[in-house]
């Protein structure tokens, strides 16, 4: 059986564990362009290239998702049921205020907060939110709006940036976020000269309209955390499932994301059902899996992806046996 795993590079990564250590060529590098600059996103490029050479990475776009920024202390303080305000500078696309109204749920962070929009101020230019969550709402954390996506434009500027980085280094992947329909991915194409498009499904758009998209893509990946703000957390299974089977059927490639080994962010073992999932999950038809915090700022990078390969040939050694 044969899986990719896509990596996601970080701090953690880069600063605790030396890549050429932890390298298989079934890794593919992922770097978020939702975090830092092009400046540094670029020299993420040079640093995994230096210690391995032939890397495959993956330029994952942030998409039209919007987040917070500006907050001149790194995060605002939520407390239950208590109000706080942002300004329309504090997102990452300024007329997000043009798309909600008093009263619409905003889910926030893959839908640990939730807010009510209580009113917006044209002449302060600020939104104002109850929240019904409390913790610290930190700088380029998402902010989701049920419907709003199919009414705001697919690229954003640093969506552009990113791709004429990849056009520049050669970049082997581009991970297209947030694609509504096949429209969404033409788009995409016509400016990428060398990359391999994935299509990330994190919309109710993108499952419906799977079977046109199939025709335009070679490779998709289910985010389950920013799908599960747009369908809810019960749905991720059935959804999951039903997808697979589309991109199986279809011929496809499908990778799934998120939280697979959450809990060894901060713990170097997982739990049970943590490597229950996993285990499943691999065996279920899909591609490959993605790693993201867990690689990307978690304490045990290099753990985790031994127990990914450990599974893999776990899995491996069954199919030999049965066979």
């Amino acid at each position: 059986m044969t899986k990719r795993v896509i990596v996601t590079v970080g701090p953690s990564l880069i600063n605790n564990a030396i890549l050429s250590q932890i390298h298989n060529e079934r890794n593919i590098y992922r770097i978020n362009g939702a975090h830092g600059n092009i400046d540094s996103i670029e020299q993420y490029i040079f640093k995994i290239k230096s210690q391995i050479k032939d890397a495959k990475i993956l330029m994952d776009l942030p998409g039209n998702k919007i987040r917070t920024c500006n907050f001149k202390s790194g995060y605002v303080n939520l407390k239950n049921n208590n109000k706080f305000s942002i300004n329309f500078d504090q997102t990452n696309y300024k007329d997000f205020f043009k798309f909600i109204n008093s009263g619409d749920e905003v889910w926030a962070n893959d839908s640990i907060f939730k807010f009510i929009v209580d009113s917006i101020d044209l002449k302060k230019k600020r939104i104002k939110f109850l929240s019904l969550s409390g913790g610290k709402l930190f700088n380029n954390k998402g902010l989701h709006v049920r419907g709003i996506h199919n009414h705001i434009p697919f690229l954003f500027e640093k969506d552009l940036a990113l791709i004429n980085l990849a056009n520049k280094h050669k970049i082997e992947f581009i991970g297209l976020s947030f694609v509504r329909n096949a429209k969404d991915v033409l788009e995409a194409k016509k400016l990428i000269s060398y990359s391999n498009i994935i299509c990330k499904v994190e919309t109710l758009s993108a499952v419906k309209k799977i079977e046109e998209i199939f025709k335009e893509v070679e490779i998709i990946l289910i985010d389950r955390g920013d799908l599960s703000t747009e369908i809810g957390l019960n749905k991720i299974p059935g959804f999951q499932k039903h997808l697979i089977d589309k991109a199986i059927f279809n011929n496809k490639k499908i990778f799934l994301a998120t939280q697979f080994l959450k809990s060894m962010e901060n713990n170097p073992v997982p739990t049970i059902a943590e490597v229950i999932d996993l285990y499943n999950s691999l065996k279920s038809g899909i591609y490959g899996i993605q790693m993201s915090e867990e690689t990307a700022i978690g304490k045990y990078p290099k753990n985790c992806l031994i127990l990914i390969e450990e599974m893999i040939e776990e899995i491996n050694s069954e199919i030999i046996n049965d066979g």
